[in-house]
């Protein structure tokens, strides 16, 4: 038999993750008639089909799947051989993180801490993005490990695990004067800031505001905790929802009150990586810590 050309099987084995060649395209690169014509060369190879169409996007044949099962053993097994080359080799270990931008920046920062070994020995990445995009840059070896509101479907993506490290109950805060109205009144008649409804709390709150019957007044919805933080200083009569313990750690950066604790609203932190990851130091570490005083 001839030699088999792996870059076509790669192209392959990126169609068939992505679920289209426009996708697969994008991330690597190319022009998707050029990884087009890529697998085009890797059926004449095969002998027959890999894929075929499924309403919008592509799906392997049943040879197809023959060859990206034997694909995705391979270039697994390619990325975890990296990875050890990484940790042995490098002075400082590189560590690559996705941090879903809703998550409080101090928690986050207090988690990561975790993750860097006694002697510093370790070369820090971190990437904000959605819990989505994040979820894609994990699948494609892109991230090390993410730090998440919510976990991952291990059914619908398989190789990747989640584990709850801890959550917290969320609560409205003003900078400003409430004018004795009651809570939760005067949700309708302060203006607020809430997390973007992208986030899972941006949805959890919305779902929360139907459930008591509330048309709040919304001035402002942010996928970045920060960002919202920051643009309260300068809106004294907003409210804004943020975790509870967030008091004790601002209350000597902004005159804050908290206006009530809402304990039916909870932000949840999750450590998520592929299974390739899972004797990585540094993902020991963080699945190993304990963080219940830190969410108390």
């Amino acid at each position: 038999m001839s030699h088999l050309n792996y870059n076509h099987l790669y192209y392959f084995w990126m169609v068939c993750n992505q679920g289209s060649v426009t996708k697969a395209a994008d991330a690597l690169f190319l022009t998707p008639q050029t990884v087009t014509g890529q697998i085009k060369a890797l059926e004449e190879r095969m002998g027959g089909k890999l894929t075929k169409r499924s309403g919008r996007g592509i799906e392997p044949t049943e040879l197809g799947q023959l060859v990206f099962k034997y694909a995705e053993r391979m270039f697994g097994l390619s990325y975890e051989m990296l990875d050890i080359v990484n940790y042995s080799q490098r002075a400082n270990m590189l560590f690559d993180v996705g941090v879903a931008d809703a998550l409080s920046k101090r928690l986050v920062s207090k988690v990561l801490m975790t993750a860097v070994p006694p002697d510093n020995s370790i070369h820090l990445r971190c990437f904000e993005s959605t819990h989505e995009m994040l979820l894609e840059q994990l699948s494609q070896h892109k991230l090390d490990m993410i730090l998440s509101d919510c976990p991952v479907d291990s059914s619908q993506l398989p190789g990747l695990y989640s584990k709850k490290l801890g959550e917290c109950h969320m609560g409205f805060f003003s900078n400003g004067d409430t004018g004795g109205l009651s809570f939760p009144a005067v949700l309708e008649e302060k203006k607020l800031l809430i997390p973007g409804s992208r986030t899972a709390m941006g949805r959890k709150v919305l779902q929360w505001f139907d459930y008591q019957g509330l048309q709040p007044n919304i001035l402002g919805e942010f996928d970045d905790a920060a960002l919202m933080k920051s643009f309260s200083r300068y809106h004294s009569d907003v409210i804004f929802l943020a975790p509870s313990l967030y008091m004790s750690e601002v209350e000597n950066d902004l005159p804050l009150r908290l206006i009530e604790h809402v304990k039916e609203l909870k932000e949840e932190y999750y450590v998520i990586f592929a299974e390739r990851m899972i004797q990585h130091p540094s993902v020991k570490n963080v699945c190993d810590a304990d963080f219940t005083d830190l969410f108390q």
